[in-house]
């Protein structure tokens, strides 16, 4: 299954992806959040689609895209998990994953503006594989991991490389502007996914390529992802996390390349779809 979430900012009504046609669920009830995933959601809007399947509206391509999950109580990422990608930010390889955080207002449509924030200097790219929690997830075993995962998206973890690396503190300060989590266009399900450690993944500025890389190359996968953050905090139901970026961001080029207004940045991962956006300064 493929779950999208659509309309104006702040109105979005849950729909489905059905043979590449975007459909309405909002007759189902729910929109696609903590409640939603904590009660066996995908399961039950499975059963309430071969009932309906037959009678939804069609959702125009026009019609702008929201995150794909609503608002998670939190957006959990994980730092320097590609071993070039490390080298290129001038950082060790870690031994133990390292974990920072977005704030949940970060979070945005697919194509949604990237809004350069007041007083940035270096805002730069990062195209990321990321996952949904499906139930409450506490201290975790690996081989038990993936039940714990309620589907996949593509992610951009931008980022204010001053306000995270220049200004002191932990990298959550860099992370966290309005608009700098960007997921979708679609959550999809593991089933539709294929093998989740082999997925192509790319991301280009003005046309031109930056990132182009493999899931393969993750250091810490998924299953040990899960497990660890758990053994620090609950992940509740719809939390999002996010698995790490390959090289060519921005701040790899010597010198460093950071987004101006009017930049397009486009970005995609294999069987989770592309997303598109522009950079606008702050207004």
């Amino acid at each position: 299954m493929k779950l999208i979430r659509f309309g104006e900012v702040g109105k979005e009504k849950a729909g489905v992806i059905i043979n590449d046609k975007r459909y309405d669920v909002s007759a189902f009830g729910e929109d696609f959040n903590e409640a939603f995933f904590e009660t066996n959601g995908i399961e039950r809007l499975g059963a309430w689609l071969a009932d309906n399947s037959a009678s939804l509206p069609e959702v125009s391509e026009d019609v702008r895209l929201g995150s794909c999950v609503a608002r998670p109580s939190k957006i959990v990422c994980i730092g320097l998990n590609y071993a070039d990608h490390a080298k290129e930010s001038g950082m060790d390889i870690p031994t133990e994953p390292v974990i920072f955080f977005k704030s949940s207002t970060s979070i945005s449509g697919p194509n949604d503006p990237i809004i350069i924030p007041k007083n940035s200097t270096k805002t730069d790219w990062e195209v990321e594989l990321a996952f949904v929690i499906g139930k409450k997830a506490q201290y975790v075993e690996e081989a038990d991991a993936l039940d714990y995962v309620a589907g996949y998206c593509l992610h951009n973890d931008v980022s204010e490389r001053e306000f995270q690396l220049e200004r002191g503190g932990n990298w959550s300060k860099g992370k966290g502007c309005d608009s700098f989590a960007p997921v979708g266009p679609f959550l999809a399900t593991p089933d539709e996914v294929g093998d989740v450690d082999n997925l192509s993944m790319w991301l280009s500025v003005n046309g031109k390529m930056f990132q182009n890389s493999s899931t393969n190359q993750l250091i810490f996968k998924i299953p040990t992802i899960v497990s660890y953050v758990s053994q620090f905090m609950t992940l509740l139901p719809g939390d999002i996390i996010s698995t790490g970026t390959p090289p060519g961001v921005g701040l790899g080029f010597k010198p460093p390349i950071y987004l101006k207004e009017g930049d397009v940045v486009e970005l995609g991962i294999e069987n989770l779809g592309t997303a598109k956006q522009v950079a606008q300064n702050y207004r």
